[in-house]
C-alpha cells in the first residue's frame, strides 16, 4: 500500500495539544515502515517521538485518494540516514477516503445550527450522518430554511482518547426534506473548511469506521 518516497502525516493520538508531523518513507517491510525523522509542520523543527507513541497516519496517493491507518513508534535504526520504525497494519487496517466522494457514516451526536444572516432562530439538534464534506441533521418542525442559505454548523466530536473537538463549519444548505417517520432533515455541504478541520473530521470518521469494523469481526 505504501511506497518508498511517499510523504506521511503523523498525528499523536494522545497529545495534550494538536500536533502534526511530516516525514518521508525511506524503507518498507512487512508489518512496518521506516521513515526519516519527522518534522513538526507548525515549527519546521525535527521532532523525536518516543517509542510506543500511538499515531494516526495519513497519506495521499497519486490518484488523490487519502489513506488513514493507526500506527505506533517501534524504535530507531541507524543506517546511512537515521530512521524511525513505525508499525504498519495489513491491508484491512487501511481506510481509503476519496476526496471527491467523502465517506458518509451514520452517527448521532450533538450539533447546533446558526444562520449567517439571522434568517431563523439558531437551534440545537442531532446529526443523522456526517462526512468530511457535509452532514444531515434533524430540524425542528416549522423551522424555515431556504435552499442555498449559508449557515454555520457547530459540531462536538468526542474521540476515544478523551479528546473533544468543537468545530464551527461554514456550510451551504443543499436539501430540506421530510422523512417517512415525519422528521425534517437538513442536508448541508461544508464550504471553506480549513485543512485542520478536514483532518479532524477524517480522524473522527476513521475512528467510527474502525469501531464498527471491530464490532462486526467480533460477532
Amino acid at each position: 500500500m505504501i511506497k518508498v518516497g511517499e510523504t506521511l502525516i503523523l498525528e499523536p493520538k494522545f497529545a495534550q495539544h494538536e500536533e502534526k508531523y511530516k516525514c518521508m518513507v525511506v524503507e518498507y517491510d512487512e508489518g512496518c515502515v521506516f521513515i526519516d525523522y519527522p518534522v513538526n509542520i507548525e515549527t519546521g523543527k525535527i521532532s523525536f517521538l518516543m517509542d510506543g507513541t500511538q499515531l494516526k497516519v495519513t497519506y495521499t496517493d497519486s490518484e488523490n485518494a487519502v489513506y488513514i491507518f493507526e500506527s505506533e513508534v517501534l524504535g530507531r535504526l541507524k543506517a546511512n540516514i537515521p530512521m524511525v520504525q513505525l508499525s504498519c497494519p495489513t491491508t484491512d487496517g487501511f481506510l481509503k477516503i476519496q476526496r471527491r466522494h467523502f465517506v458518509r457514516i451514520g452517527t448521532v451526536m450533538d450539533a447546533a445550527v446558526h444562520p449567517e444572516n439571522r434568517e431563523f432562530t439558531p437551534f440545537t439538534t442531532l446529526t443523522e450522518d456526517i462526512s468530511a464534506g457535509g452532514a444531515a441533521l434533524v430540524v425542528p418542525k416549522n423551522t424555515q430554511i431556504d435552499l442555498a442559505s449559508k449557515v454555520y454548523i457547530w459540531l462536538v466530536l468526542p474521540f476515544k482518547s478523551g479528546e473533544i473537538h468543537y468545530l464551527r463549519l461554514k456550510s451551504e444548505v443543499i436539501r430540506l426534506s421530510e422523512e417517512k417517520d415525519g422528521r425534517m432533515m437538513l442536508s448541508v455541504q461544508f464550504v471553506d473548511n480549513t485543512e485542520s478541520d478536514t483532518q479532524t473530521l477524517f480522524r473522527f470518521i476513521f475512528e467510527k469506521q474502525l469501531e464498527r469494523k471491530k464490532k462486526e469481526l467480533a460477532q
